[in-house]
């Protein structure tokens, strides 16, 4: 009866560990972007006096998260340049022109991390390839953690170089700031 006890054990062993690694794999499977709740925002400066503010929407992206951390091990995002709003009809198409975004030949932004560092249990760096008007350049983003692992919602800042993307020089580049604020609120 020992050497029957014996010859069962590896393969009990041995299931146990592929449910094991399954259940762990299954739990950081990636988990997508509300879209409905989350927002992309931008700010720049106009006139050297105020900001034109406006919004980006997200059209999807993903989240990995590990079981009980809100730290991602990944994440990705995918804006709509076609719909830009900034509250003003005349300038959205604007922006959506060659002179700008080119939002015909470029219709989609995209983001996707690199690389994520803990700076504590609620906010962490990410970096990642930002793709706008048909250029990438790697971005790092700053970001906050609220809510529960359940249910995270993540504030993400960064700054970037508009003319870091291509966009051609227009006569109106001296009256528009370089620097673009950008603020993504993220919802699972």
């Amino acid at each position: 009866m020992r050497s029957s006890a014996l010859r069962t054990e590896p393969a009990a062993s041995l299931g146990r560990l592929i449910l094991a690694c399954a259940l762990v794999a299954a739990a950081a499977a990636p988990r997508a972007i509300d879209s409905a709740k989350s927002s992309a925002q931008f700010s720049v400066a106009h006139i050297w006096v105020e900001h034109v503010t406006g919004t980006v929407p997200i059209l999807g992206g993903s989240v990995t998260l590990l079981p009980g951390s809100m730290i991602p091990q990944s994440a990705s995002a995918v804006l709509d340049a076609t719909r830009i709003t900034t509250g003003e009809p005349d300038r959205d198409r604007s922006l959506e022109s060659p002179d700008f975004f080119d939002a015909v030949r470029f219709p989609r932004w995209t983001f996707a991390s690199t690389r994520i560092v803990p700076e504590g249990p609620t906010s962490f760096e990410m970096d990642g390839d930002l793709t706008i008007h048909g250029v990438t350049q790697s971005e790092r983003l700053d970001v906050t953690v609220s809510g529960d692992p359940v249910h995270p919602e993540y504030l993400a800042k960064a700054q970037i170089d508009r003319h870091a993307f291509g966009m051609v020089r227009t006569r109106l580049d001296p009256t528009i700031g370089n620097t673009v604020d950008i603020t993504l609120a993220i919802v699972l």
